[in-house]
């Protein structure tokens, strides 16, 4: 099965799972403890039912719209994930390049295999660029710098990382920092030549945004490993958000919000958006799905935040049914990573097209023609 056969994220994600290694995979694919929260993220959404409207000239149908402080084709965000060389040797400049010629906002993650200034270099597009909570205030001083010379449309903080959630799969399979292979990895490493010829010897596999850092001790296996876990800043408070707001300057995203109370806090601490968020069911598990945290969240700031949906969208009928309970967009992860491990640039290309074109068909099914006009009078909660 090739891509041009893929017609949702679950085809994609067959193929991921046939080249990716095992340690790999289950690395993309894992959650924390029972991983609860994971699986819940998607099935939240058969909570609740659209309620269309009919008789409504839909000829035209339009998704753009603007989302920190960018415009955008529609109101999907392509979410910052680490280390992307893992899953395709195009890593993120594939990713970038496509969601740009989709006009979809595309988040770079701190942890990248590509830097800030490569992904700017591929091209104009909107971006957001993804820090985490570093107890070297120096270093996210430099990382804001460099991204806003690199004309970064704005700025994320991801604060439910104080630390590591118990992820049981790579504990099992050896996929740690350094990696201790079990012997069935190891196996499947070599079952695997199209992935593992291409990674020995790599030197994308690398932190690009850190690896200059003197304190990595490239030399030394246990280097990164050390350097991350170091930087866990388990006192990182609201004074120090809106320290990153203030330094920032423009649109400002907190990112693994899920309380009610902390959306309040986030606006009043120079946020501009939140991203609902629990890192993919990858922190605290039993935590509930970003989806089901929407109508609390609006409810909590009326129109004084954005509200992005992080998590669980496999379907344009799941950005829709975002929108009506009062999010302004929504963002993917593991999505574009199944497509991007299925088949690099061409494989976003094909799942970005496909999400889009059924978010539009949705709108158009729906009787609604503009993102303004998908509201609560639209959906209706099962239980």
């Amino acid at each position: 099965m090739g891509i041009a056969r893929c017609h949702n994220v679950a085809d994609f994600r067959r193929i991921a799972r046939r080249r990716l290694p095992l340690p790999i995979w289950h690395y993309l694919e894992g959650g924390a403890d029972d991983e609860w929260t994971l699986h819940r993220n998607t099935e939240a959404f058969q909570r609740y039912q659209l309620v269309p409207r009919v008789l409504v000239d839909v000829t035209e149908v339009h998704t753009k719209t603007r989302v920190l402080g960018t415009d955008v084709a529609a109101p999907i965000l392509l979410s910052p994930t680490g280390m992307s060389r893992l899953f395709h040797h195009e890593r993120e400049l594939a990713v970038a390049r496509s969601a740009a010629r989709h006009g979809l906002l595309y988040g770079l993650s701190t942890v990248s295999t590509a830097s800030i200034e490569e992904v700017a270099a591929v091209g104009p597009g909107p971006r957001l660029f993804q820090v985490y909570v570093a107890k070297d205030r120096g270093l996210v001083r430099e990382l804001v710098e460099r991204a806003r010379m690199a004309g970064y449309d704005a700025l994320c903080v991801t604060v439910d990382t104080a630390m590591g959630g118990n992820r049981e799969r790579d504990l099992r399979t050896g996929m740690a920092l350094p990696p201790r292979f079990t012997a069935r990895a190891l196996l499947s490493f070599a079952l695997h030549p199209g992935w593992s010829l291409r990674a020995i010897g790599d030197p994308h596999f690398r932190l690009a945004n850190i690896a200059h850092r003197k304190e990595l001790k490239a030399d030394q296996k246990e280097g990164i490993a050390a350097y991350l876990d170091s930087q866990l800043d388990r006192s990182f408070s609201w004074k120090d958000a809106e320290w990153m707001a203030d330094l920032w300057g423009g649109p400002f995203a907190i990112k693994g919000v899920m309380h009610p109370d902390d959306v309040r806090r986030a606006a009043d601490h120079g946020a501009t958006a939140v991203m609902l968020s629990n890192h993919g069911g990858r922190q605290l598990d039993g935590a509930p799905a970003p989806v089901e945290m929407v109508e609390d969240a609006r409810n909590a700031v009326g129109d004084k935040l954005e509200i992005i949906v992080d998590g669980g969208i496999r379907r344009g009928t799941h950005v829709a049914k975002a929108l009506a309970l009062g999010a302004d967009a929504v963002s993917i992860g593991r999505p574009y990573l199944y497509a991007l491990a299925a088949g690099g640039e061409q494989g976003v290309d094909r799942l970005l097209g496909l999400l889009v074109a059924e978010f539009r068909r949705t709108m158009a099914l729906l009787g609604v023609t503009h993102i303004d006009q998908i509201d609560g009078s639209l959906i209706r909660r099962t239980t």
